[in-house]
This record gives structure tokens, sequence and C-alpha cells, in this order.
């Protein structure tokens, strides 16, 4: 027969009224000489004259009800034992100053607790007191190497720190400007020493800043924030849109993109634009000149896609791939958008089920299993293709003239405008390394930043030169050239990913091997140094990731992804 005891709670499923009788009860018996002459409690008592099991006494193993007796914590441990004063502490003490106690305190029983628990616990600290950096679980070992890896992600913000100050980037004269301005107008190739002894004397190094800083952009808005797309409604909320409503004016800006976008093509083909970015509200899309990337054609990337654009690019009959997919038979075929009849999809679709389910009139059992019909087959089909949407793995891959095809698609596609949201109506945003017709050029935001930061000598200045906006794989690679002649070959950086881009890292096989040199004198006139588009011609390594963190020491690259 259960008894109720008033005060006791079983399991602490009431803990706070628990501890509160505990210290009322200790500052009730502080004030008697010995625990023999201490009063047992009420609720000790009713609970011993119920046959409750009771733990020893509190006051027993206590010096005291003072404040030089330490209270335990009653949820360190389940049995909820009190340690005995003979028992050693448990763990190593805190630190080497302090001397061991017989008795812990509660932090100090929690403390000891958790560092058998959690053993990366001082790593944990020790990294919060690090500069913040973003890494993926699936990082792979950091690489030392004279040359980074190329990246074809867009960079959202790059983050560069070093010991040597980033003054020379700040407040160019209205000469510098002009003449970074020039120089990248004209493709001009600007070649910097190994190490500059005063960067912000250096005015060579000041033009060639403010000229890896110009991209090109359409359209441009400059009360709205286009770039990036995906995910950007909160940003353009509450922004005017004149053309949401207005079909003429819909119609005008569409008419405009698209001058703009077979401009940039054009250029891409006769390979004076080295490659551009389209990006909608839904995804974006890479295109890549012949030469670029180990590949011999033109190419294009799509990410992130969905079952939906799919269909409609083999209704087109554009042939695609699915790189992250791996497919055989006919569902490859299918992917590759083909274009097979629907008669002759049927035909393989039952020569595929006959085989597939031969071996039951092998064993003879075929009259009695229920082999699934053709729609459930289907519906399984369906399912998998609608998983990988909007996921990496959903990647399109198009080459060779099919990106023309893609190019008439693309501009009568009605479903690569927004209909509705703060987006409505605005056509996709282009971004050119180089100008185009209709584009507008932009300058990627740089500020310098001073910092003190505490060091194991006293203080240290820290320097930091922050850099925003669509930082393109050109961009990042002119930057980090220029930082390895101004910091003395040592800085380290932090890159902020548009995450729908990264997968644009990914390597698809190649049809056969391309003769560099060859490359280098067609895309000689693309307008990026000769150094830049040699790092662009490599074979992507990154796979889904890109670059997270690099730091350079010596002139020697240490990279994470």
């Amino acid at each position: 027969m259960a008894v109720s005891v008033p005060g006791y709670s079983p399991s602490f499923k009431r803990p706070p009224e628990t501890l509160r009788l505990r210290r009322k009860r200790g500052r009730s018996l502080g004030a008697a000489s010995s625990p023999a002459e201490r009063p047992e409690p009420a609720t000790r008592r009713a609970a011993r004259a119920a046959g409750l099991p009771l733990r020893p006494f509190p006051a027993a193993g206590r010096g005291g009800g003072g404040p030089a007796g330490a209270r335990r914590n009653p949820f360190a441990r389940l049995d909820n034992r009190p340690q005995a004063a003979s028992e050693p502490p448990e763990g190593p003490p805190r630190g080497q100053q302090e001397a061991p106690s017989p008795f812990l305190d509660s932090n100090q029983e929690n403390d000891l607790l958790w560092e058998e628990k959690v053993p990366e616990r001082r790593a944990i600290t020790e990294l919060h007191q690090t500069p913040h950096v973003s890494f993926s679980e699936s990082d792979i070992p950091p690489s030392e190497s004279t040359e980074l890896p190329v990246d074809w992600s867009i960079k959202t913000r790059l983050l560069f720190t070093s010991s040597q100050p980033f003054t020379w980037a700040d407040h160019l004269k209205a000469q510098e400007e002009a003449q970074g301005i020039i120089q990248h107008c004209r493709a001009t190739e600007v070649t910097l020493p190994q190490s500059i002894q005063d960067p912000k004397l250096s005015t060579e190094l000041r033009c060639a800043f403010q000229q890896n800083l110009i991209y090109w952009l359409h359209p441009a808005l400059s009360w709205l924030p286009l770039f990036p797309r995906i995910g950007a409604d909160r940003k353009m909320a509450g922004k005017t849109t004149p053309w949401s409503n207005d079909d003429t004016l819909q119609h005008v800006l569409m008419s405009d993109w698209s001058v703009s976008f077979t401009s940039l093509y054009n250029l891409l083909k006769t390979k004076l634009c080295p490659y551009f970015y389209v990006c909608t509200y839904q995804f974006t899309i890479l295109f890549r000149a012949a030469g670029l990337a180990g590949d011999d054609v033109i190419t294009a990337l799509i990410s992130p896609t969905t079952r939906g654009i799919r269909e409609a690019m083999k209704n087109e009959d554009i042939e695609f791939s699915l790189p992250l997919i791996k497919e055989n038979g006919p569902e490859k075929r299918k992917a590759s958008g083909t274009g097979l009849q629907h008669g002759e999809e049927q035909a393989v679709s039952d020569e595929d089920e006959e085989e597939g389910f031969s071996w039951l009139e092998e064993m003879g059992v075929q009259d009695k299993i229920k082999k699934p019909d053709v729609l459930s087959i289907k519906l399984r089909k369906e399912i998998h293709e609608v998983q990988m949407d909007h996921r990496p793995e959903s990647v399109v891959l198009v080459k060779g003239m099919n990106t023309f095809t893609l190019l008439n698609f693309l501009i009568n596609c009605k479903s690569l405008i927004a209909t509705s949201g703060p987006q409505a109506g605005l056509p996709p945003t282009l971004l050119s390394p180089v100008a185009f017709r209709g584009a507008t050029m932009q300058m990627l935001k740089a500020r310098s930043v001073n910092v003190k930061t505490q060091g194991l000598s006293g203080y240290r200045n820290q320097f930091s030169l922050e850099i925003t906006g669509p930082i393109m794989p050109h961009a990042l690679h002119s930057v980090t050239m220029l930082l390895q002649s101004s910091q003395n070959g040592s800085f380290s950086a932090g890159l902020y990913t548009h995450e729908p881009t990264a997968v644009f890292n990914i390597c698809p096989p190649k049809d056969k091997v391309v003769d560099k040199e060859a490359v280098h004198e067609e895309l000689a006139n693309c307008g990026l140094h000769p150094k830049t588009l040699d790092h662009l011609c490599q074979t992507p390594i990154l796979g889904k990731l890109s670059l997270r963190h690099v730091e350079m020491s010596d002139y020697i690259f240490n990279w994470r992804s």
C-alpha cells in the first residue's frame, strides 16, 4: 500500500521543493552542537514509519551545517548518493594551483563530470575564442600548395586578416580610381613584385586593387539587391516594384534582358568572355567557355533543379546529364534528354520488367507472386526523381550546341520569372567579369579595420580587410595574388559561399584532354590576367564543396573546404 508522505518527492519529480526543504533543514540544524543532538526532521520520521528506504542522515557526512560544509549537486548522479569524506575527489583537480579538497562543491562536481563525458570541452572553448570560420562536417583534410584549387562558386563575403595593415586599400585617389577602371576596361595585365616594401605608397598596387573589384551586372536597380536571388524575398520585401502589376513594363524589362543574355552568350562563344552566371529566383546557371575547367566545348551547369524544369528541357530536345546521379540502361537515356518517343520508352520499360521477373518463371512460382504493375513502377521512379529536387544532386550539365538550345529555352521560359512575391516580374540577374550589351559597371565593397587582440605577450594589432558582393572566381584569385605581394606572403582568409553555387565545383567526365597552350591562345582576349586564366583552366577537385578557409604562410597556401 502506497503511503503519501508530505514533502517527499521520489525520483525528484519536484526538485525545487526538495532542495528548498534541504536548505531550510541545513539552516535549522546549523546551531546544533553535534549530529546526535539534532532532531530528526518530521518528513524523515514519517518516511521511516512508512517503511520507505532512506539514505544516511544528510548531516552525518558533513563537518557542520555552516558555510564551510559544501553542498553536493543532487542532479550530478543518478543514484543520488552523497560523497563520503573518505572518498577521493573524482577526476583531476581543476588547476595546478588549487589544493585538492576532500569535498567538492556543486559547481566543481558538475565541471568534473562534464570533463569526463565531453573530453573535447577544452577544444570547443578554444574554438569559440578564435575568429569564426564555418566548416562543413564533411571537411576534407587541409592541403598545402603554392596554388589554390579553382573554386567556381560565388562568394558573398571575404574576410582577410594579417599582421600587416591594409591601409593601402582605403581612400583611393581620384587618379588611382580612374586608372583602375581604365585598366579593367582595356584588360591591362599588371605584374607586381613578390614583395612590396611600402604598400601604401604603391600606386600600381592600389590601381590593380581597384581594377579587380569591378564586375558587370544586368539589370541594375540601385534600390534592389539583385544578388543573391535565391531566398532574397525578405530583403526585397517592401521595396518599390512598379513592374509587378504592369505587363507593358515587364515586357520591356524582359526584352532588354534577352538582348543582354544573347550578347553574353555570343561573347562566350567567340571566347571574348570566359564565363558568366544567370541567377534566377529558383536556380543558378554557370556558362563556361570551351577550354575552362578542362572541357573542350561550351558547358552550362544548372543548380538546383526540379523535375518540372528537367521535363521541360526534355520536351525542348535539350540533351543533358545528371553528373552526380549514377544511372544505367534506359534510365540514363531518359535522364539525358535524348528525346525518346513515348512508344520506345514504353517498349524499353516492358522489356526491362520481363527481364527483371524472368527468374520467377525459372523457379516455377511466377503465378504465386504478384508482380508490380507498370503504374506503381513509374510512380516509384517519379518519387525518386522528386526526392532529389532542390538538392546538390539535382545539378544538370549541358554541353556543346545544346547550350544554344538552352539559351532559347530560357528566353522563352515563362517559369524563369516569379509571378508573385517581391521578385514578381523581375528578370534574372546576369553576372559577368567583362562588359556586355546593357550591362552596368558595379564595384565590390571593400573596407579595412584595425583592432587590438590579446596575445600571450599583451595586446597586438590585428588588421583585416573585408570585401562584400558577388565575388566571382576570377576576382578571388586576383585579390589573393595582390595580397601575396602586399602582405609579404602571410595572411589568412575566411570565405563565405553562396551555397547553391558550391556544386559547380564538380568534375564531370571529360571526353578528351584539352591542350592548355591552345586554350591560352584562344582565350588570350577574354579579359583575364594570364595567371588567372591558367587557374580557371584547372580541373575542379573540390566536388560538391567549396573553399571555406585559406591561410598563406611564406607564400604557401593552406586551405580547407
